[in-house]
């Protein structure tokens, strides 16, 4: 034994003797486990001065920031010599095995420590009642690496099948929001009141929601904003990002754009301190920008990376703040772009990130433009349309210096003068370098050399010769009425788009998209569709919802960014009724199967309408309502003339005394439209439909007390009235009248104005969807939550009523009565790739039919199969649409594979919509030897069939088919179920004489010696 090892046993022992002489307080675990154990047998070591208590605890400390403290074992110490105990170490099973359902699972285990102390009685539990403690630590197990606990018990079977469920086997943490992608796609925003809202839930985990609490005071986050700005902003700030708190408010962060070009960011703190600053340097034009804006802390760093082909410009700043910032981003909601109470940015929105507890560890100048950004490659558009502008503006200069020169020519001078003209002008005509063009140009260059000429030398605008190309491109295409004719038109569209003109964008991306006698390019398709979009066009407006709404075309689907394009057009569809013009046609979804309302359509030279004019002269109101409501919203095929619809609307106010015609003529006085105004006219009209019981006309005058009066007791009196009968603007402008704080003797109440807009959106009003859906798309704290699938449909609905979706609905419509079906095609293309349901099921009935052969079978076959399988999808589809994917399936035209059950599940759908062809074609399908399923007998009704006989199936589906009420139908299901029963007597006629036959040939035998014994005992005996 060395020196070191006999030094250390002599004090120990000189050390365990003074502790045997003084009775010392002293606890001592000797054998600590490494980590927790099953079943462990700890050695404790003790002694105690005076009698006392010793205590095992095991402190357990979660990344929640919690610290549980389980006691383990307690037992008394009486003084004496030292004492070592042995005590079995019963930790919680949830920290020694895995969870398996019977073994709780746990929060992550940070530390495990054990602590043994020796306590004296009489005193409160604290610090100062321990005499002595030892502690050891043990370092907790990762869940994997726990054992399984070896259950010494029976349970029962539906435990064991919950541990063999997948939660158990698999032990996932769940995906949380840590990293979230606000925008993942690209927004065009027009500098409009619209943008994309955003809302954050807290963390699952317990962990990352208390580190997210602790950082509101303290954030340390980043936001990256892709943008590209088109055009300065018009007003003082225009909106790029920024958070509105529950209570309206702007929070932490806010970043606007000033007219400058210059960034303003604004940070919130407590006690509602706020700091806003401005950024030294500029957002340029026309080039993606990558906007970084880091939270640490009261440090504020903005980064700027702008790349202009293969060049990149980096600008950043830094910031210190004088309070402490708070960010809380589960309270309200974000915006990204234009929003309530700011205009957005002129511009595009690439992908905006937002990493919620980290900065992204990568270089702000080392910014790799995303994909989508490449892919759509708006700067080699808008570069080859600079060039464009370019070549044109030239152009229009040359020749508007020549015009001067002919009209010089025509002033009379003197002989020197006109001998010096006559030298130095060449003999021959010749051309000047600016008038050389490219082949695909000599149109777009004839355009502006007739501008000039036309307007006498006079600068012409470049957006002029654009819609000049773009009726250039139409008349083409009525001459050529070809698929072959599109390709030759498109160049000319795709210039005029270059030149300003949004709808000739939205064809050619139409095309793009269909493949309608071009190649199909989805890429380019989309980039037609945002740059009309940003010009604040209406189906291109409507095209991009629907694209977001279905996620179709490679683009994600965005409920939030569907909203941002729909309450676009929503908004201007009720300010576009406000003003009609002729571009303007009242939306009307009719469907080319069905000839009914066809033969409806008419127009002024047409029998339908002289018939109604000879009526209305013979005092029928209703004669005179119709004709006034044709002409003044431009209803079946009647075109739009507002001023002989005034003078119908007199007729009948006037001389029929008709409360309807008093109503619209009253309306039509208030606001001007095609009649000079006089709103005290307007309001004796009003007042006289009212007297005679017109609802509308009571909701109408509370409207004139509300606008003309400010007599708001006056106009809520009769608006409550109005809405006792069911009136839908009663209720709309009770809502606004609750939310501005104008009720009289109530304060403002979002809660009841979103009730009163959601009475008046059911109710069929306009105005009242686009207000329930801007509701449920930011969600009203404390009473309702977002629903952004719900706001998308209302304002979709909304949407669909604006009037130049009509006029395109109209022209197709009106191409088809001429049978001119390539135009038809056409134009209800353009309004199928807007989402519109009628649309989309004429284009499919159309390449159905494809009257003449004017489209290729191929295209023709997937286009008729595209676009009904696009009906079924809308809310409210046509059932012939089921009918024809049924019948597809059936044909196996989809996957090239015969699918009788997809198809029954179609007929299915079409017979619970009262269809007669489905109960039909299920007939037929039971018929040829297919089995319904019984989950489609279910859903019909007849799940009692399912084990019965063929015959009772087919009389109850024919039956079904014979009584839907359609007159068309009865016969032929009649004949239908009158075969089933004439096959089931057949059968059961043969079975009969079959029985018969087989009776006869075994009882004849029997019978006949019968017989013959009657026969013998009737005969006397010969004996």
């Amino acid at each position: 034994m060395d020196f070191h090892s006999l030094f250390k046993n002599l004090c120990h022992l000189f050390c365990l003797s003074m502790q045997v002489v003084w009775c010392l307080d002293e606890v001592t675990l000797l054998n600590p486990p490494e980590e927790p154990l099953p079943d462990h047998h700890l050695e404790i070591l003790y002694s105690c001065d005076a009698p006392a208590a010793v205590q095992l605890d095991c402190i357990v400390s979660f990344d929640t920031g919690t610290i549980s403290s389980l006691p383990l074992r307690r037992w008394s110490c009486i003084p004496g010599d030292p004492r070592v105990r042995t005590v079995e170490l019963n930790l919680p099973d949830w920290l020694v095995y895995q969870a398996d359902g019977i073994v709780p699972d746990s929060q992550w285990v940070l530390s495990c420590i054990l602590r043994a102390s020796l306590r004296y009685s009489g005193f409160d539990d604290t610090e100062g009642s321990v005499a002595a403690q030892d502690v050891a630590s043990l370092q907790p197990k990762p869940f994997f690496s726990r054992p399984v606990k070896q259950h010494q018990l029976c349970f029962d079977w539906s435990k064991q099948m919950l541990r063999l469920t997948q939660q158990f086997l698999t032990k996932e943490c769940p995906l949380e929001q840590e990293t979230v992608h606000l925008l993942s796609s690209i927004y065009a925003s027009n500098g409009e009141n619209f943008g994309i809202t955003k809302t954050l839930n807290p963390y699952s985990s317990d962990v990352l929601e208390y580190l997210r609490i602790k950082a509101v005071s303290f954030p340390w986050c980043l936001f990256s904003i892709w943008i590209f700005v088109t055009r300065h902003c018009q007003e003082n700030l225009c909106g790029v990002f920024h958070h509105i708190d529950s209570q309206n408010n702007y929070a932490t962060p806010t970043l606007l754009l000033k007219n400058s070009g210059k960034l303003h960011i604004q940070l919130n703190g407590e006690s509602k301190e706020s700091s806003a600053f401005l950024s030294p340097f500029k957002v340029p034009l026309s080039e993606w920008c990558q906007l970084s804006l880091t939270l640490q802390g009261r440090t504020v760093s903005l980064f700027m990376v702008c790349v202009n082909k293969e060049q990149k410009m980096v600008q950043s700043s830094q910031y210190e703040v004088g309070h402490s910032v708070i960010l809380d981003d589960t309270e309200g909601y974000f915006v990204i772009g234009g929003g309530k109470y700011i205009r957005g940015v002129e511009g595009y929105f690439g992908p905006v990130v937002y990493y919620r507890n980290r900065i992204s560890p990568n270089s702000m100048s080392e910014a790799v433009v995303p994909d989508v950004v490449k892919g759509v490659n708006l700067t080699g558009w808008l570069h080859n349309c600079q060039l464009f502008h370019l070549e044109l503006d030239m152009k229009l200069r040359g020749y508007a210096l020549k015009a001067k020169q002919r009209r010089d020519s025509e002033i009379c001078f003197d002989a020197f003068h006109e001998w010096l003209i006559k030298d130095r002008v060449p003999s021959y005509p010749q051309c000047e370098q600016w008038e050389a063009v490219a082949p695909h140009r000599r149109q777009a260059a004839k355009l502006t050399k007739l501008f000039t000429s036309k307007h006498g030398g006079r600068r012409v605008s470049l957006p002029a010769v654009g819609r000049a190309l773009h009726s250039l491109s139409l008349l083409k295409l009525d001459r050529g009425s070809s698929t072959g004719a599109l390709s030759r038109v498109l160049p000319l569209l795709l210039q005029a788009g270059c030149l300003a003109d949004s709808r000739a964008l939205h064809m050619s991306s139409v095309l793009y998209s269909t493949g309608l006698g071009v190649q199909k390019q989805p890429k380019k398709a989309w980039l037609l569709a945002l740059l009309a979009a940003q010009k604040d066009d209406r189906l291109a407006l409507l095209r991009l919802g629907h694209l977001h709404h279905q996620g179709l075309h490679g683009l994600p689907t965005d409920l939030d960014l569907s909203y941002a394009y729909y309450s676009n057009i929503a908004k201007q569809t009720t300010l576009d009724r406000l003003h009609p013009s002729p571009e303007q046609t009242y939306v009307e979804a009719i469907y080319l199967n069905n000839d009914e309302e066809l033969n409806r359509q008419t127009n002024e030279d047409h029998h339908i309408f002289q018939w109604l004019k000879l009526q209305a002269r013979r005092g029928a109101a209703d004669a005179e309502q119709t004709i006034a409501r044709m002409l003044f919203w431009g209803q079946q095929g009647v075109s739009r003339n507002l001023q002989k619809a005034v003078r119908h609307y007199e007729r009948g106010a006037v001389e029929r005394e008709d409360p309807v015609s008093m109503y619209d003529y009253g309306i039509v006085l208030l606001q001007g439209h095609g009649v000079k105004k006089d709103v005290p006219k307007a309001v004796a009209f009003l007042k006289k439909a009212m007297d005679k019981g017109f609802v509308p006309a009571i909701s109408a005058l509370a409207w004139y007390y509300e606008r003309f009066e400010q007599d708001y007791r006056q106009a809520v009196q009769l608006w409550e009235q109005a809405d006792l009968l069911e009136s839908p603007e009663a209720a709309l402008n009770l809502g606004v009248m609750y939310s501005e704080g104008l009720y009289p003797g109530k304060a403002a109440d979002k809660y009841m104005a979103y009730k009163y807009y959601l009475k008046s959106a059911e109710r069929g009003s306009i105005r009242g969807a686009t207000h329930i859906a801007e509701t449920w798309s930011t969600g009203l704290p404390g009473h309702v939550n977002r629903h952004p699938s719900d706001a998308v449909l209302w304002a979709k609905w909304a949407a669909e009523h604006n009037g130049y979706l009509g006029s395109v609905l109209r022209k197709g419509l009106d191409s088809y009565l001429k049978n001119d079906m390539f135009s038809s095609l056409l134009y209800y293309m353009m309004a199928a790739e807007s989402g519109y349901a009628a649309a989309q099921f004429n284009v499919a009935y159309l390449c159905e039919q494809n009257m003449g052969r004017f489209l290729d079978p191929v295209f023709a076959s997937h286009c008729m199969l595209r676009y009904y399988n696009l009906t079924i999808q809308s809310q409210n589809p046509n059932t012939y649409a089921f009918i024809r994917m049924g019948d597809l399936l059936y044909d196996g035209q989809v996957d090239g594979q015969k699918n009788s059950f997809s198809a029954a599940e179609m007929y299915k759908l079409a017979a619970r919509r009262n269809q007669p062809q489905g109960w039909y074609n299920l007939g037929l399908l039971a018929e040829e030897g297919f089995r319904l399923p019984l989950s489609i007998l279910t859903e019909l009704g007849l799940s009692e069939l399912y084990q019965a006989n063929k015959s009772a199936l087919l009389s109850a589906l024919y039956k079904r088919c014979r009584d839907s009420g359609d007159t068309e139908s009865y016969l032929p299901c009649s004949l239908a179920l009158f075969s089933v029963y004439f096959q089931s007597f057949q059968k059961d006629y043969s079975a009969a004489l079959k029985i018969f036959a087989a009776v006869a040939l075994v009882s004849a035998p029997t019978i006949f010696l019968i017989l013959h014994g009657v026969r013998r005992r009737r005969v006397p005996s010969l004996s």
